[in-house]
């Protein structure tokens, strides 16, 4: 019987993002402490997102209203990195960046602690910016599915063609 296997994988779904900024842009655009503050959120290039006020606490609330539309969305807050306030002359802004890719360091990270914690006969490869985790047993791939959805990691993780 062959091996069974799965991909851990860290993407972020981009039309998700979209829709979680747009409703962000509407709520700040609408709401009445946001008013006359220059608040506004739009995308920076495909990756980044860029928060602006001319106050800075205005700026970190808009950022709090993103956030709440990332987690509205079921995205998972580690996939989004936002920097701190800079001001740039009379406005602060916010430079945001989408992670997506598991790094080498936490791919080695990941596979580590699946030999060490996981059930006996999983195997994890690393592939690129992703991990491929076999073995004989479903039950171990769903186990090793457990352990990661548990354990403190820095990035959000996907477990994607599961077979």
């Amino acid at each position: 019987m062959a091996d069974s296997s799965f991909d851990v994988v860290s993407k972020v779904d981009r039309q998700e993002v979209d829709n979680a900024l747009n409703q962000a842009a509407k709520e700040i655009a609408n709401r009445f402490d946001f008013r006359n503050t220059g608040a506004h959120i739009e995308w920076s290039g495909d990756e980044a997102i860029t928060i602006s006020a001319e106050t800075e606490d205005r700026a970190l609330a808009a950022l709090e209203v993103f956030k709440e539309k990332l987690i509205r969305r079921d995205l998972s807050l580690k996939s989004f990195d936002a920097g701190e306030p800079t001001q740039s002359g009379k406005v602060y802004k916010i430079t945001g960046t989408l992670v997506q890719g598991i790094s080498q360091e936490n791919a080695k990270k990941i596979s580590k602690l699946i030999r060490d914690e996981g059930p006996k006969g999983v195997k994890a490869q690393i592939q690129g910016e992703e991990l491929r985790v076999s073995s004989k047993k479903r039950d171990d791939l769903q186990a090793v599915i457990s352990l990661l959805k548990n354990a403190d990691l820095d990035i959000a993780l996907q477990f994607v063609n599961y077979r």
